[in-house]
């Protein structure tokens, strides 16, 4: 189906099960210990061997030698994968660095090998026997040491590095009000409950994989020409993953590995990352550096505004793209924003989620509301003097929908903006430097094709299959929401299956596309099925209703089952969106508060209370959205106030690399979240009329709490995470 224009007459529309909160149809699953994830899922050979990895001990150089003979006389052992008997592997489109290392080390950490034995503990002992020498040469580990000498990384299409609109050095140079300020965000770890985790068994030269992956289209082509394999010979199967926040879009070395030690034992073979090895061996969101300045009238009208960003990465990566949403948050009639990429020897920087507007919004949001400060503004009311409804950087294209002015109206309002004392370090409760916060929220909503197959059997039972997966954030339930609406069934009477290559492939999970992408590809299969229902039971397609598990047209009604009553109906189709992307911009937008305390003696920060305002089409399950956001608002806490991968910068590597030393929030550092979902439907946006969400409750969260602690102590830190060394010799006096 192709969806090209806004979508008229639409059975979505009856809204009698889409739009309605709904518990995850998955949930008695999980909790109850059913819904089997990779590394244990129970339709598999039995008797699986166990992998363990063996990381690179050095962050660039070489393997002078490898002893492999008291692992390979240790008890249980199978067998013992390195590059030397791999035989020639490929590199898949979206890895940046090799999968297997050796006799070439591209970072610390980089897998050199896989022990298989008997059991997993075996496996482990053995690796500890493994003896490698290495030649280690001098890398760069160091961003702000690279910056100097960074490059323009290579454009895509119709993404560049560089944009400019007028004349920003001379209207910046003339404006009255003038912020030329640096800020810096850190390497971050997605660091998702579920390890990477695969299970590889062979059958001849046919795969399958079960593996922990987002993206499993991608992730098939990956293998194959990893392996050298024609794709057909390939079946991955993901139906429950355990969190990924796009650490798991792509191929990983637990699934190669898990191949090749598979084939090596010739039996099936299971390897969980441990998680020490997952910071250093798999993608992370790189540092940044970030130099915005602002330019404005007396008036608080915008007149010029840049944004540069510089971050590192593995040769072939690309840079975080921080200025995406300057380019498109406020007007402005002159800008400049420009990428550099310095090139580092650390672990390959990817996506991490909301990539680029995440930590852009980290540094924008922060100017923002200092720019409104020397222009004596209240931060709400600088953004919405500089609102624009078009794309600023291409006036002709409108944005399909954006509500930002309401969002951050009806946020104020909500949390007592109102109550706010704009002179910093002023309001107190006992101990404790009140500030408040606000930031506005952005991200982009992508249009991806996105395809599903639907089948009807007699008894009224609606199955749908898509290769989508679920990474906790609720695709099955609203998957089951869609195909309930569209056939006119309840959702007991739904059944869906998720994540296996040899479904249709459909959006993935990522980019918070997932949500619109993949009901829109349901939604087009089943009006197709629709149409082969109508046909079947001798009814006007175009006059036909589904309602209550029955089909009806005029005064005659049928079971919808009846449709199959001689065999089972099936559909399959996709979505697609022809030139929407280019005449419309369309994005998610949204507003975030923040209230938190400063203790003055110690510079400890509580966060008190939080909002989030959401415009992003309709929603299609309340109750899953509403995770989502305050899911996204709890890993902004964690971005501000205590994320950071410590660089050695001396060995290259994060030195924290595990949970004990990369901190994120726990329970006690979260207060009560509110969300708000304006009432909103984006019909240019996919015949659902949805947008993402998942995403859009991160971005702008940081600054929010960054500006909170301005207000609560007068202290403006521009380098994250916000630590009690950033604030204790600035303190005001007790």
């Amino acid at each position: 189906m192709k969806f090209d224009t806004p979508a008229t007459t639409n059975p979505i529309d009856q809204l009698k099960v889409i739009g309605h909160a709904t518990s995850r149809i998955d949930g008695p699953l999980k909790t109850t210990g059913r819904a089997t994830y990779a590394y244990e899922w129970h339709d598999r050979p039995a008797s699986p061997a166990y992998g363990y990895i063996v990381g690179a001990a050095i962050a660039k150089g070489r393997i002078a030698s490898m002893d492999l003979s008291r692992a390979r006389s240790a008890p249980g052992i199978i067998a013992i994968v390195t590059a030397e008997n791999a035989g020639k592997l490929g590199k898949g489109n979206y890895n940046t660095a090799k999968l297997l290392g050796g006799p070439d080390i591209d970072h610390y950490h980089q897998a050199v090998a896989v022990v298989v034995a008997e059991t997993f503990e075996q496996a482990r002992a053995a690796a500890q026997l493994v003896k490698v020498d290495y030649a280690a040469a001098k890398g760069s580990f160091d961003l702000s040491a690279g910056r100097d000498g960074a490059a323009k990384p290579p454009g895509r299409g119709d993404d560049q590095p560089d944009t400019t609109v007028g004349d920003f050095p001379g209207a910046f140079a003339s404006s009255p009000v003038q912020l030329d300020a640096t800020y810096t965000t850190p390497d971050q770890a997605h660091a998702m409950m579920e390890p990477h985790a695969s299970m590889a068994a062979w059958e001849g030269d046919k795969l399958t994989l079960w593996t922990s992956n987002q993206m499993i289209a991608w992730t098939t082509g990956d293998v194959a020409k990893t392996l050298g394999l024609p794709k057909e010979n390939v079946r991955l199967i993901s139906p429950f993953i355990g969190g990924g926040f796009g650490g798991k879009l792509f191929l990983r070395a637990d699934a190669v590995l898990a191949a090749l030690g598979a084939r090596a034992a010739n039996r099936p073979v299971k390897v969980a990352m441990q998680r020490p090895l997952m910071f250093n061996n798999t993608t992370h969101r790189p540092a940044t550096i970030q130099r915005i300045r602002i330019g404005a009238g007396r008036d608080g009208k915008i007149t010029a505004i840049g944004h540069e960003s510089w971050s590192g990465n593995l040769p072939e990566g690309r840079p975080e793209t921080a200025v995406q949403q300057t380019r498109l948050l406020y007007a402005g009639e002159n800008r400049m924003t420009a990428l550099r990429l310095a090139m580092l020897d650390l672990p390959e920087g990817n996506a991490m989620r909301a990539p680029g507007e995440a930590p852009g919004m980290m540094a924008l949001e922060i100017a923002m509301d200092e720019m409104a400060e020397r222009l004596g503004l209240d931060p709400i009311e600088f953004r919405a003097r500089n609102d624009t409804q078009v794309d600023p950087e291409h006036p002709n294209r409108p944005f399909s929908q954006r509500q930002l002015v309401e969002c951050m109206r009806i946020g104020a309002e909500r949390f007592g903006w109102n109550k706010r004392n704009a002179e910093p370090g002023k309001q107190r409760d006992g101990r404790w430097l009140i500030g408040m916060g606000v930031a506005a929220a952005f991200r982009n909503n992508l249009l991806m094709k996105s395809g599903a197959r639907v089948r009807l059997d007699r008894g009224g039972t609606v199955t749908v299959e898509t290769d989508m997966t679920d990474i906790g954030t609720g695709s099955y339930t609203i998957i089951a929401q869609t195909a309930a609406e569209m056939m006119g069934v309840p959702l007991e009477k739904v059944v869906v299956r998720l994540g296996d290559s040899s479904f249709p492939v459909s959006a993935g999970s990522g980019g918070q596309f997932g949500a619109n992408n993949s009901t829109s590809g349901v939604y087009a299969a089943c009006v197709k099925l629709r149409e082969a229902v109508a046909q079947k039971l001798g009814f006007n397609s175009a006059e036909i209703a589904f309602t209550d598990g029955q089909v009806t047209a005029g005064n005659r009604s049928v079971p919808l089952g009846q449709a199959a009553s001689d065999g089972e109906l099936a559909a399959e189709d996709s979505i697609e969106y022809g030139d929407l992307a280019k005449t419309h911009q369309q994005s998610t937008f949204g507003a975030h508060f923040v209230e938190l305390g400063v203790d003055v003696a110690t510079a400890e920060i509580r966060v008190r209370r939080m909002l989030a305002v959401c415009a992003a089409g309709r929603i299609l399950n309340p109750t899953t959205a509403r995770s989502q956001v305050i899911g996204a608002m709890t890993m902004g806490v964690g971005a501000a106030l205590m994320e950071e991968l410590a660089v050695d910068k001396r060995s290259g590597f994060f030195v924290n690399h595990d949970l004990a030393g990369y901190e994120v929030p726990v329970h006690a550092d979260i207060p009560h979240q509110d969300t708000i979902f304006l009432d909103e439907t984006d019909p240019m946006s996919s015949p659902m009329k949805a947008k993402g969400i998942g995403e859009l409750g991160l971005c702008g969260v940081a600054a929010a709490l960054a500006n909170a602690v301005y207000n609560a102590t007068g202290i403006r830190v521009r380098e994250y995470p916000i630590t009690l060394d950033k604030l204790l010799h600035r303190m005001p006096d007790a």
